[in-house]
């Protein structure tokens, strides 16, 4: 399980990339990208202002 990024509604805030605890998130290209370290644990889906962020 991890997070998944919705590309097309990510405004690239950063909210995300301060919430997680396991640094897996960072931004590029104007959007929040997850790295293999994600532990699926949602700090980034509560954050998300835009809804963008899903863990399945």
């Amino acid at each position: 399980m991890a997070a998944i990024v919705n590309k097309e509604t990510c405004v690239g805030c950063g909210a995300c990339v301060d919430a997680c605890p396991c640094g897996a998130l960072s931004l590029g290209d104007g959007v929040a990208v997850v790295s293999d370290d994600c532990a699926a644990c949602g700090a980034c889906v509560e954050a998300c202002p835009t809804d963008s962020i899903t863990v399945e």
